[in-house]
């Protein structure tokens, strides 16, 4: 194990041993009893955060169910591009989870890798979304052509920009990994992994939503 990590566990953990959560610089006391979200300012900043979106979508949602029972709605064939986006956020997902995995077995050099590839597939969803807008605008199927295609840009749009943010995050978190300002063994990614599985969820909850429901 190179030495550098093992220096930076001994700082970590301290010449007397493991220290408790709580009390390792940066926990905020989140672990201790009494402590949790309350105590974990970032933490509890993201969940806000998160209920935040829901409700927004929340919104959407009402919205989209009163507007389908009118009758110009004509329902918009799902493109087949979408599956192939989903397949690329579901294993984006997937390899942030291994990521985290190969983090806390002590092994950063290979979390570098599936951080990366967390990313790489984040881009070619984002990728694959702008390039359905554009298959359904070559094809005739504008914002303003049909209620059921102004419910899916505004949504998919919306889900989209979380998502940007999500990336530029991401960016954060990989230069992060790379210097190994996570420590091995420990999940330094976790806050990251909540809200790149959100977006995820939230993806797959769009696409029932539009065209399944």
């Amino acid at each position: 194990m190179p030495a550098d990590i093992l220096e930076m566990a001994r700082r970590r953990t301290g010449p007397g041993g493991p220290r408790p959560p709580g009390d390792r610089p940066g926990d905020g006391g989140a672990d201790r009893p009494g402590g949790g979200m309350a105590a974990d300012p970032t933490r509890l900043g993201l969940w806000l955060f998160l209920g935040t979106v829901t409700m927004l979508f929340v919104g959407f949602t009402s919205a989209y169910l009163v507007r389908r029972a009118s009758a110009d709605w004509r329902p918009l064939a799902v493109p087949v591009l979408l599956w192939w986006n989903t397949g690329a956020i579901a294993a984006s997902s997937l390899a942030l989870e291994v990521a985290r995995r190969r983090l806390r077995g002590w092994a950063p050099a290979e979390a570098v890798r599936w951080v990366a590839a967390t990313g790489v597939l984040g881009a070619l969803f984002a990728l694959g979304q702008i390039l359905a807008w554009r298959t359904l605008a070559a094809r005739g199927f504008y914002l303003e052509t049909n209620p059921h295609h102004s419910f899916f840009y505004v949504l998919t749009g919306a889900h989209l920009v979380h998502l940007a943010g999500g990336l530029v995050w991401f960016g954060v978190v990989l230069s992060r990994v790379r210097r190994l300002a996570y420590v091995p063994g420990e999940d330094g990614l976790g806050l990251f992994a909540t809200y790149w599985h959100f977006l995820a969820a939230l993806w797959i909850y769009l696409l029932v939503l539009l065209f399944v429901v």
